[in-house]
């Protein structure tokens, strides 16, 4: 499920949370190999991880790098994925679209010496306040009515009359 803006105002979870993102990355390297990414402890707030792009950086050499993930499956247990192998002749960069995973994610350069740089997202939902949602609530009112006043305020165009010939 991804969460962006346009999809996230279909769902019902809008209703109840708030979401905010983040700018997200990391440089993997032989001297740092790995990346992992975690999550405050908050009962309320959840925390996305989403990828958008991976990328050799200045001063790759000729080999594979390749970046493995390793997140948690639906059945909760932990699961190790190859994400992308990377050359700088070939392949040097590789978008992931909208790869969403929930935290903790691991980022690994499995292989390769780097550098690799990997992008995306941070995104957290929060659950609203009931004030924050009887607000929501009533500015989606308002807006229903001005939408309402606009198309009673349009005024009825008729087509022209053709000229009949004589």
């Amino acid at each position: 499920m991804s969460f962006v803006d346009d999809e996230v105002s279909d769902c019902a979870v809008e209703s109840r949370s708030r979401l905010e993102s983040y700018v997200f990355s990391c440089q993997l390297s032989s001297e740092v190999p790995f990346y992992t990414f975690q999550a405050d402890e908050d009962d309320d707030v959840e925390h996305f991880l989403e990828l958008r792009t991976i990328c050799l950086g200045d001063g790759a050499k000729e080999e594979n790098n390749v970046v493995e993930v390793t997140a948690m499956n639906h059945q909760g247990k932990k699961i190790s994925v190859p994400l992308a192998n990377l050359h700088i002749s070939c392949l040097p960069m590789i978008s992931l679209g909208e790869f969403e995973l929930i935290a903790p994610v691991t980022l690994r350069l499995k292989s390769g010496s780097g550098p690799v740089t990997v992008s995306g997202l941070h995104l957290v939902a929060t659950e609203k306040e009931e004030s924050e949602m009887s607000d929501q609530d009533d500015e989606e009112e308002e807006e229903e009515e001005d939408d309402d006043d606009s198309e009673e305020e349009m005024p009825l165009v008729k087509p022209a009359k053709k000229k009949q010939k004589l």
